[in-house]
């Protein structure tokens, strides 16, 4: 989709937004941080048991060059030349683990995506069996144990996965979340990929210690991961390597952030205190805190903001996460399909107004922040005859609020000063409803950016003003004349404080739903009982036998 039609002049900055549900290319202006084109390709999950969440590396490779590709011949349709573009940013889902062959090129197994909870045993076990070294984890990494992180997913493919213990064992495995994945394979893979990752990415692994900016041995012997598996760390603004094949070999990749942290840079979040909210397929809430590392005592994760080239500082942030918000409406359309496509539940919603006493909360992937509690699962309450499919897309988008809103309050608690406003951004921000919804929950004006792609543009940033790069001045970026739009609250506190803790109810019941007793990886069915079984099979004998004497018929 073109985003412009005619020539472009000054150096380009093109930016691979990897995401959860679709990869896009996307090329930027560096003197005036336009959107020029863009391209997307929408990509499957795959969910081969209850809990787990996969996608395929090699689709997920595909994806890129397709975008890239297709989004370079946007560019010459719209007269522009592709060796306009200086440089390439990458932004990627965090967390999402993948391990690959370094001699073969081969991924070992599928990604296993951060939503993904068959680690949930594991955590349980550790926090119940080791409280010290839960407290360690937490101190050193900014980050509680949970099932969302890379570390516990890696743990488990190293003893699950026989390829990949192998590889492991013969020192052929590299590990890396989607970045790093991404910077080896287009810069060469197994004939000379560079395999590396960038700091706000590996803060996100539960092996990175954020003090010390390098990964912790403690914490590697803690969950059993081999050190020589993972990539080098480096800023989120340099080189990195150069593109090796397609429309634009020879470009250098100079930027890597994750995707909340890229969403941060664009919306020029720069200083103590500024903040943004992100929605996508889950929502996530980042503070600026600057230099220094704040840990929260209401949930949040402490992390890794970005540190724009090597002798740059790193700042930090505070950040809600919310596992599930767009996927709530890809759930309405793919399980229970009351809507055909994600934009039609606005109008839907509309028609009914209101949810009618219906609470809907999407703990699909156990809830995030601020509870941290992977035994949490989906439920809506408040039903009556009366309740239709309308009000039920209405619950969902309130849900979407009303979980913002739990990290909002939380933030304004650590933080000490209540957000005047809220800096929004991603997919979900151009639904009007849904903003207006959370103006009204949250009390304050929602401020929306005319252009919703702040993740392509963070990264873009930190690419074009790389060392070596130089085509993007981060200092000269204005975005105050860009234009905006403002959702003000429409309803009185009253109402939306009796909405919430209604809300609030519901998320209680849905809280310690499922307890991860039976063992990684396996079923533990009715027989793995041996007396139960032996019970059931000699009681069926014996009820057949006396049938059978009886002359019961059959």
């Amino acid at each position: 989709m073109a985003a412009a039609k005619t020539a472009v002049l000054g150096p380009l900055v093109g930016a691979v937004d990897q995401g959860t549900s679709s990869t896009r290319f996307l090329v930027f202006n560096s003197k005036t941080a336009e959107l020029v084109c863009k391209h997307q390709v929408e990509l499957k999950q795959e969910f081969p048991r209850e809990g787990w969440v996969e996608q395929d590396p090699k689709e997920i490779l595909r994806s890129v060059h397709e975008c890239i590709e297709k989004g370079c011949a946007e560019l010459r349709q719209l007269g522009t030349d592709v060796s306009s573009i200086k440089a390439i940013g990458v932004t990627n889902q965090r967390e999402t683990t993948v391990v690959w062959d370094k001699v073969t090129g081969e991924p070992l197994h599928n990604a296993v995506l951060w939503l993904d909870l068959r680690t949930q045993s594991t955590v349980e076990q550790l926090q119940r069996s080791d409280p010290a070294g839960s407290k360690s984890v937490r101190q050193r990494t900014g980050l509680p144990l949970s099932t969302y992180f890379s570390a516990v997913k890696l743990s488990w493919l190293l003893r699950n996965v026989d390829a990949v213990r192998s590889a492991a064992r013969h020192g052929r495995a590299l590990f890396g979340t989607v970045d790093s994945w991404l910077i080896w394979s287009l810069t060469g893979g197994a004939q000379g990929g560079v395999h590396c990752t960038d700091v706000t990415n590996a803060s996100r692994t539960m092996l990175f210690n954020i003090h010390s900016l390098q990964w912790d041995p403690e914490l590697c012997e803690f969950f059993d991961v081999p050190m020589d598996m993972l990539p080098s760390v480096r800023s989120s603004s340099e080189i990195y390597g150069l593109m090796k094949t397609g429309s634009l070999e020879g470009v250098p990749i100079s930027g890597c952030l994750g995707d909340q942290s890229a969403a941060l840079v664009g919306q020029m979040c720069f200083r103590d205190g500024q903040a943004k909210n992100t929605y996508g397929t889950g929502c996530f809430l980042l503070c600026n805190t600057g230099g220094k590392c704040v840990f929260s005592e209401h949930g949040l994760l402490t992390t890794v903001a970005y540190k724009l080239g090597r002798d740059k500082p790193v700042c930090y942030a505070l950040e809600g996460s919310v596992a599930i918000t767009g996927a709530v409406v890809c759930w309405l359309r793919d399980n229970l399909e009351i809507i055909k496509a994600p934009e039609e539940i606005e109008k839907l919603a509309r028609e009914a107004g209101t949810s009618y006493g219906c609470y809907f909360v999407p703990a699909f992937s156990g809830l995030y922040a601020p509870y941290w509690d992977p035994s949490a699962r989906g439920v809506i309450c408040g039903l009556t005859q009366f309740t239709n499919k309308c009000h039920m897309a209405f619950a969902a988008l309130e849900a979407v609020c009303f979980q913002t809103r739990e990290i909002v309050d939380a933030m304004n608690s650590d933080c000490g000063l209540p957000l005047r406003h809220l800096q929004v951004d991603g997919g979900m921000t151009g639904n009007r409803l849904l903003m207006q919804l959370q103006a009204d929950i949250l009390g304050v004006p929602v401020v929306k950016h005319a252009d919703p792609e702040s993740t392509g543009l963070g990264v873009a940033m930190a690419a074009g003003a790389a060392e070596g790069v130089r085509v993007w001045d981060l200092d000269s970026v204005d975005l105050s004349a860009v234009q905006v739009e403002r959702f003000q609250p429409q309803i009185n506190a009253e109402e939306s404080e009796t909405r919430f803790a209604t809300w609030k109810k519901a998320v209680v019941k849905a809280m310690g739903w499922e307890t991860a007793e039976p063992p990684e990886g396996r079923h533990a069915g009715i027989f793995c009982s041996l007396p139960l079984g032996f019970f059931i099979v000699s009681s069926m004998v014996v009820l057949i036998g006396a049938r059978h004497i009886a002359g019961f018929p059959y």
